[in-house]
């Protein structure tokens, strides 16, 4: 199928917003490139996955799979049943703008195989505010899940798509990879909208401090189960 997206996105009991998501992915598209929406749920036990599949879009096909917990592997599950040749990897807590499918396509046609969009929160805190005006810059360090991500599907599969062993921070390893590779990489604008519930959660400058301490385990070359135990340690 060519120049068609199929939207991922991996859901864990999501239920409360999800219809809100994929209103709003209705309601954003401006062309017919989207070939379907996918939502590989991880084993949600608030019935996710039966509010997904109620839903009714105008404007692509639901699809919702069953898929094994983690984020990295639900991608991968539902990019191994995605008939467009983009795939546009989606958190479940992030909006993108109107007409999100257009851009993509027209980054496509100029000839970039990846990219992502800008980010912004939905929440006015100055720390936050600093945070995401650094998601204008074309480095691997200002790259997150939460400005989604398009890549040609026969690109991410080359790079054997998300590697399963990062519980988290499957995003920034992939990213790391994949700008190793020298391939031209697009920021998009304007921004994608992204919930600052986790700060909420977890205090604002709590958080930003223990992602930090993850991103540069990462670069000091800690593995994938390290970075998992001081997640699950700091972060709820």
């Amino acid at each position: 199928m060519n120049n068609k997206i199929s939207v991922i996105i991996p859901v864990l009991n999501e239920a409360e917003g999800i219809a809100s998501l994929l209103k709003h992915l209705d309601d954003c598209i401006t062309g017919n490139h989207i070939a379907e929406v996918i939502i590989a749920d991880g084993g949600s036990s608030d019935g996710t996955p039966a509010f997904a599949g109620k839903f009714r879009a105008r404007h692509f096909e639901m699809k919702v799979v069953h898929a094994p917990k983690g984020r990295a592997a639900q991608q991968n599950h539902g990019a191994k049943r995605a008939m467009g040749d983009i795939l546009y990897f989606l958190h479940a807590d992030s909006f993108p703008p109107e007409g999100f499918d257009q851009k993509i396509i027209h980054a496509v046609h100029s000839g970039y195989r990846a990219g992502c969009f800008r980010m912004e929160f939905d929440d006015d805190h100055v720390l936050l505010k600093c945070s995401q005006w650094f998601t204008q810059f074309n480095f691997p360090l200002c790259r997150g899940g939460d400005q989604s991500l398009f890549i040609k599907k026969d690109l991410f599969e080359s790079l054997n798509g998300f590697n399963e062993a990062y519980v988290i921070y499957e995003d920034g390893e992939f990213h790391s990879r994949l700008y190793k590779q020298g391939i031209p990489f697009k920021i998009l604008k304007p921004a994608i909208t992204t919930s600052a519930r986790r700060y909420r959660k977890n205090g604002f400058w709590r958080l930003q401090y223990h992602f930090t301490r993850v991103h540069l385990m990462h670069r000091l070359g800690h593995g994938p189960e390290a970075l998992k135990n001081y997640y699950s340690k700091h972060i709820a």
